[in-house]
């Protein structure tokens, strides 16, 4: 704390902020003298920092002696009398003019987010359900993020800055290019599950019920889900890679300017586009697991393709195949949407770019796994 004889000396002067204490029964008064601004704030920043853990109940700060004040030694006094009332004391203003008012609100906001947090206590009793409680929250809040711009785009439809092209254009980068990997792996997948199931049912004679394992299988569940799968971790990560770094070079904002809405014009093709390539993809991808499993089949347990494509006909009908596509569009409007929302929280950094490419892929995958364990309860639940 400054002494009277150097604040005396500050004034004349006209260097240096100080402090003159006077001390009284019912608490203590604070005198604030010479310059506070950003020049000579730098004296008294660190007393008054440490103010708030020796300060009595009660403080009284007195502005009469102030020479010039400007936003910086407002910001100091400000962040002081925050730290003392929430360390629970009573500040009083004393001598206050207007214009040191009004520096005080100005920087009220500033002041209040520069306060510490308070240190962790470690890990206790209630630290799991503190963690609980805010992942809660953040996924509410994403939640409500996530139909924000689902209402968004569907509200930007109508637009002018929509058409045609962009969609077809969407369908055919989304759709098409995905044709060779997606058949791929639903090949590898249908191939695998007849093996496995060939093997198991061989101890029981009972092979040719491998065709009936498949057929359900590829058609009700890994058909839909495998594709969509391999459409979140490559068209929505693209979707989330563009968005951002059109964000990042201000592009949506340029929208904006021009009049369009950016939300509409990015993201409605896309989810549109999706919604159209699932489930085509979906057919493609059936058709390649059932051909995989019929080749093992063949080779594994001597089932010729006439027997596999005859007990198939037999066995499966209508609901059995649309029960797998029926999902497909609420796949492919969540991986858009989520897709799309990541995009639109990347930052200025590259850095923050790959984060949201990351998450955006991650969330999709469980997203549309949570919704195919979903229909497969809502199915067996009204017997479909």
């Amino acid at each position: 704390m400054a002494s009277e004889d150097d604040n005396a000396e500050s004034i004349a002067k006209g260097e240096a902020a100080g402090v003159q204490e006077h001390r009284s029964e019912d608490g203590r008064e604070l005198s604030l003298t010479g310059n506070w601004t950003t020049r000579s704030i730098a004296a008294i920043d660190g007393w008054m920092r440490e103010l708030a853990s020796t300060a009595p109940e009660r403080i009284v700060l007195d502005f009469a002696s102030i020479a010039n004040i400007d936003t910086a030694g407002a910001f100091v006094i400000r962040r002081t009398v925050e730290e003392l009332r929430q360390a629970g004391k009573s500040v009083e203003f004393r001598n206050i003019s207007h214009s040191e008012e009004v520096l005080l609100d100005a920087v009220a906001d500033a002041a209040s987010q520069s306060m510490p947090e308070k240190p962790s206590s470690g890990f206790g009793l209630l630290t799991p359900f503190a963690v609980i409680g805010r992942s809660v929250f953040a996924m509410a809040e994403q939640m409500k993020y996530a139909f924000g711009i689902l209402g968004s785009a569907i509200a930007g439809s109508s637009g002018h800055g929509i058409s045609l092209t962009a969609i077809v254009a969407q369908i055919h980068r989304i759709g098409v290019g995905a044709i060779p990997v997606v058949l791929l792996m639903n090949a590898i997948i249908g191939a695998i599950v007849a093996q496995q199931g060939a093997f198991q049912l061989r101890y029981f004679g009972a092979e040719i019920f491998v065709v009936d394992l498949v057929s359900v299988l590829v058609l009700r569940e890994t058909g839909a889900l495998i594709t969509a799968i391999m459409i979140a971790g490559r068209s929505g990560s693209a979707i989330t890679a563009e968005i951002g770094s059109m964000k990042m070079r201000e592009e949506v904002d340029a929208l904006k300017v021009i009049g369009l809405n950016p939300i509409g014009v990015l993201v409605f093709p896309r989810l549109v586009a999706l919604m159209i390539a699932l489930p085509l993809l979906t057919v493609a991808a059936n058709a390649a697991g059932l051909a995989g499993a019929m080749v093992i089949a063949n080779y594994y347990s001597d089932i010729s393709y006439t027997a596999f494509i005859t007990r198939m006909g037999g066995w499966i009908d209508v609901t059995t195949v649309f029960a797998g596509l029926v999902k497909t569009p609420f796949m492919a409007l969540a991986i858009g949407v989520i897709a799309s929302m990541e995009g639109m929280r990347v930052g200025g950094s590259a850095e923050s770019l790959g984060a949201r490419v990351t998450a955006s892929v991650v969330k999709a995958i469980f997203v549309v796994i949570v919704l195919d364990g979903l229909f497969a309860i809502f199915f067996a639940s009204i017997g479909f």
